[in-house]
């Protein structure tokens, strides 16, 4: 028999209201030996699915709550099992004793990410979609919230599933015509699949572009602050957060790690990391940060260097400059409220990137560095459209191991190699596109892939 399970699904933390959640084929036998209904009349075992009761859950005489209890039988439930939530007091020591109540009453403990679980092998969730759940709990902008929730609506499951779809209609009668040779003529056949694999292979391409794209709308655009000590790279940082996260003084080499915050800017997530000034030191710790700065630079989606507009250029700016090449950078002409001595137009020439100026005491050109990050990712916005974002890493995987197979169904056909060639790379890249699904997966994978969720999840 399958095990009922319950967990509390809200924060632990006082609050309005907390919610237990049961699920299982159990979950009305454990609802009906805990609640009463204000008048004591009622049976919830018998009341319609999808409702809402008042009453209290009670642990044989003692009253533990007044709570709501919402009945929904399935298998139209978010698990596909009869589920019950009892909506108590948010109060952390209420939450814990319904939940004890509940235990004591015939459910066991959920596991992490237990309920998704259950969604997916019920058939409820395609995996792309349950991973998506975990996406839109942990989503740090408007952007990524959006693709979450358009992932969990199934735009990932559409387009792999109609890749899918042309690739087994081709190894079907691929298989067909090989053991019914009399009926299905290959003759010319060849040429036709080279243009369906082409076609479907130019699908699987597109969606590993977006890959990079999505990568960054869920955990954010990696900015590192790169820049002299002094420069103004830990004020810029507490002007983008909008408060003083980092230490600000005159005295140069003040930070000495790197410091880390999310903001949220046009919708786009950005994850800032503010790191010690480069420049040569014999202090043992300053030459560490100087160090982790430099690596943090080499991991970086974007850099911004900060440049002191009123201290002339010298050998450590050529070195931040050396790190620029090839990286999606811009400049932070800074303290422009001060007399230059060095001008933006001979910063660009050097680098050829773009420079803006600001003042971060003046708090002036902050708007304009806002939009040349928003001009240089997603190509200025993001259309949720017709667009799919690949934003998981183990999708990213599958999809190169697909692409994989269709170029070597490619070679053979060029190589002029016989038909069953075919139908094992085909085969191959329509298990591969399967694993986004969730077809195709040990068990043990499925367990690891749910155990990063939270309980009550």
């Amino acid at each position: 028999m399958e095990t009922t399970i319950a967990a509390i699904s809200t924060a632990m933390s006082a609050s309005g209201i907390g919610i237990v959640r049961i699920s299982g084929e159990d979950a009305m036998n454990v609802i009906s030996r805990i609640y009463r209904s204000k008048n004591g009349k009622k049976n919830i075992k018998e009341v319609k699915t999808h409702t809402i009761h008042y009453g209290y859950i009670c642990d044989g005489e003692e009253t533990v709550d007044e709570v709501l209890v919402m009945v929904m039988r399935g298998p139209k439930t978010y698990t596909g099992e009869d589920t019950v939530e009892i909506d108590c007091h948010g109060g952390v020591f209420a939450m814990k004793k319904v939940l004890e109540t509940v235990l004591k009453n015939g459910a066991q403990v959920a596991e992490p990410g237990e309920f998704t679980k259950r969604a997916f092998l019920n058939g409820r969730l395609d995996l792309s979609q349950a991973e998506a759940v975990m996406d839109v709990i942990q989503a740090k902008s408007d952007i990524a919230l959006k693709s979450s929730v358009e992932q969990l609506k199934g735009s990932v499951l559409r387009v792999i599933r109609e890749i899918r779809a042309k690739l087994l209609h081709h190894i079907a009668y691929i298989e067909t015509a090989l053991d019914d040779p009399e009926h299905f003529d290959l003759e010319g056949y060849p040429d036709e699949l080279m243009e369906v694999v082409k076609e479907e292979a130019e699908e699987v391409k597109k969606l590993l572009k977006s890959a990079d794209d999505g990568k960054m709308i869920q955990e954010g655009i990696r900015t590192v602050i790169l820049g002299k000590p002094n420069a103004g790279k830990s004020s810029l940082l507490n002007f983008l957060v909008g408060e003083d996260r980092a230490i600000v003084t005159e005295i140069a080499g003040t930070t000495r790690d790197t410091l880390e915050e999310y903001i949220s800017l046009h919708g786009i997530s950005l994850r800032i990391i503010d790191t010690a000034g480069i420049r040569e030191t014999e202090d043992i710790v300053e030459k560490i940060g100087v160090e982790k700065a430099r690596q943090m630079a080499e991991k970086a989606d974007l850099i911004l260097y900060v440049v002191d507009s009123s201290k002339p250029l010298d050998k450590n700016d050529e070195e931040i400059m050396e790190l620029l090449h090839g990286r999606k950078s811009i400049i932070i002409y800074n303290k422009t409220d001060l007399t230059p001595v060095v001008s933006p137009q001979h910063l660009e020439e050097k680098t050829g990137k773009q420079v803006i100026p600001v003042s971060v005491v003046e708090g002036s050109g902050i708007e304009n560095l806002e939009t040349a990050i928003k001009e240089m990712f997603f190509r200025g916005e993001i259309s949720f459209n017709d667009e799919v974002y690949i934003t998981n890493a183990r999708h990213k995987t599958a999809l190169e191991e697909a692409e994989r197979s269709l170029n070597m169904v490619m070679e053979s056909i060029e190589a002029g190699m016989p038909e069953d060639f075919f139908s094992i790379d085909l085969m191959g890249a329509y298990e591969s596109l399967g694993k986004i699904m969730g077809e195709s997966l040990g068990e043990d994978l499925v367990n690891e892939i749910f155990s990063k969720f939270c309980v009550g999840k």
